[in-house]
Protein backbone atom coordinates (compact mmCIF):
# COMPACT_ATOMS: atom_id res chain seq x y z
CA UNK A 1 0.00 0.00 0.00
CA UNK A 2 1.50 3.66 -0.55
CA UNK A 3 -0.62 6.75 -0.24
CA UNK A 4 0.49 9.60 -1.99
CA UNK A 5 -0.87 13.40 -0.98
CA UNK A 6 -0.97 16.31 -2.81
CA UNK A 7 -2.44 19.82 -3.04
CA UNK A 8 -4.14 20.56 -5.92
CA UNK A 9 -5.97 23.70 -6.84
CA UNK A 10 -6.71 24.30 -2.88
CA UNK A 11 -8.21 21.17 -2.29
CA UNK A 12 -6.15 17.95 -0.64
CA UNK A 13 -5.89 15.19 -3.04
CA UNK A 14 -5.05 11.58 -1.21
CA UNK A 15 -4.50 8.98 -3.58
CA UNK A 16 -3.79 5.21 -2.03
CA UNK A 17 -2.08 2.48 -4.74
CA UNK A 18 -3.12 -1.12 -4.34
CA UNK A 19 -5.33 -2.07 -1.72
CA UNK A 20 -7.00 -1.14 1.67
CA UNK A 21 -7.85 -4.16 3.68
CA UNK A 22 -7.23 -5.04 7.05
CA UNK A 23 -3.35 -4.78 6.74
CA UNK A 24 -3.41 -1.36 5.28
CA UNK A 25 -6.90 0.23 6.99
CA UNK A 26 -4.90 1.86 10.04
CA UNK A 27 -2.19 3.05 7.88
CA UNK A 28 -4.77 4.84 5.36
CA UNK A 29 -6.84 6.18 8.43
CA UNK A 30 -3.35 7.78 10.00
CA UNK A 31 -2.64 9.44 6.69
CA UNK A 32 -6.40 10.78 5.79
CA UNK A 33 -8.51 11.79 9.21
CA UNK A 34 -5.88 14.75 9.61
CA UNK A 35 -6.50 16.04 6.39
CA UNK A 36 -9.70 17.32 7.70
CA UNK A 37 -7.99 19.35 10.23
CA UNK A 38 -6.48 21.60 7.88
CA UNK A 39 -9.54 23.04 6.12
CA UNK A 40 -9.15 22.22 2.77
CA UNK A 41 -11.80 20.16 0.52
CA UNK A 42 -10.28 16.66 0.55
CA UNK A 43 -10.78 14.03 -2.50
CA UNK A 44 -10.11 10.87 -2.43
CA UNK A 45 -8.60 9.99 -5.72
CA UNK A 46 -9.35 5.63 -5.76
CA UNK A 47 -7.83 5.33 -9.92
CA UNK A 48 -4.50 3.68 -8.29
CA UNK A 49 -6.73 1.90 -5.83
CA UNK A 50 -7.67 -1.93 -7.58
CA UNK A 51 -9.23 -3.59 -4.16
CA UNK A 52 -11.48 -2.11 -1.07
CA UNK A 53 -12.58 -4.72 1.82
CA UNK A 54 -14.92 -3.78 4.63
CA UNK A 55 -11.65 -2.20 7.29
CA UNK A 56 -11.34 0.11 4.53
CA UNK A 57 -15.10 0.68 4.29
CA UNK A 58 -15.09 1.77 8.03
CA UNK A 59 -12.05 3.77 7.32
CA UNK A 60 -14.17 5.90 4.68
CA UNK A 61 -17.13 6.02 7.67
CA UNK A 62 -14.78 7.53 9.78
CA UNK A 63 -13.57 10.01 6.72
CA UNK A 64 -16.97 11.20 6.24
CA UNK A 65 -17.97 11.66 9.90
CA UNK A 66 -14.55 13.77 10.13
CA UNK A 67 -15.65 15.54 7.03
CA UNK A 68 -19.34 16.30 8.69
CA UNK A 69 -17.92 17.06 12.61
CA UNK A 70 -15.21 20.13 10.64
CA UNK A 71 -17.12 20.91 7.71
CA UNK A 72 -14.79 19.94 5.11
CA UNK A 73 -15.96 18.56 2.29
CA UNK A 74 -15.02 15.18 0.76
CA UNK A 75 -15.37 13.80 -2.74
CA UNK A 76 -14.60 10.83 -4.29
CA UNK A 77 -13.20 10.07 -7.41
CA UNK A 78 -11.62 7.45 -9.92
CA UNK A 79 -13.26 4.11 -8.58
CA UNK A 80 -12.76 0.72 -10.57
CA UNK A 81 -15.87 -1.54 -11.57
CA UNK A 82 -14.64 -3.70 -8.72
CA UNK A 83 -14.49 -0.69 -6.34
CA UNK A 84 -17.77 1.06 -7.68
CA UNK A 85 -19.38 -2.48 -7.16
CA UNK A 86 -18.20 -3.12 -3.75
CA UNK A 87 -19.55 0.45 -2.70
CA UNK A 88 -22.96 0.03 -5.12
CA UNK A 89 -23.53 -3.37 -2.87
CA UNK A 90 -22.75 -1.72 0.48
CA UNK A 91 -24.95 1.48 0.06
CA UNK A 92 -21.98 3.75 0.32
CA UNK A 93 -22.67 4.85 -2.65
CA UNK A 94 -25.41 6.59 -1.56
CA UNK A 95 -23.43 8.40 1.24
CA UNK A 96 -20.45 10.26 -0.72
CA UNK A 97 -20.14 12.66 -3.36
CA UNK A 98 -18.61 10.47 -5.93
CA UNK A 99 -17.70 11.58 -8.97
CA UNK A 100 -15.77 9.90 -12.47
CA UNK A 101 -12.56 10.98 -12.17
CA UNK A 102 -9.87 13.23 -10.62
CA UNK A 103 -10.61 16.04 -12.84
CA UNK A 104 -14.44 16.34 -12.39
CA UNK A 105 -14.04 16.45 -8.98
CA UNK A 106 -11.61 19.46 -8.99
CA UNK A 107 -14.47 20.86 -10.91
CA UNK A 108 -16.98 20.27 -8.41
CA UNK A 109 -14.44 21.52 -5.38
CA UNK A 110 -16.52 20.54 -2.84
Amino acid sequence: MEIRKEAVDGVMVFAPVGRIDSGSARDVEEALLPLFDAGAPVLIDFAALNYISSAGLRVLLLAARRSKATGVSLTLAGMSKAVDEVFRISGFDKMFTIEADRAAALTVKG
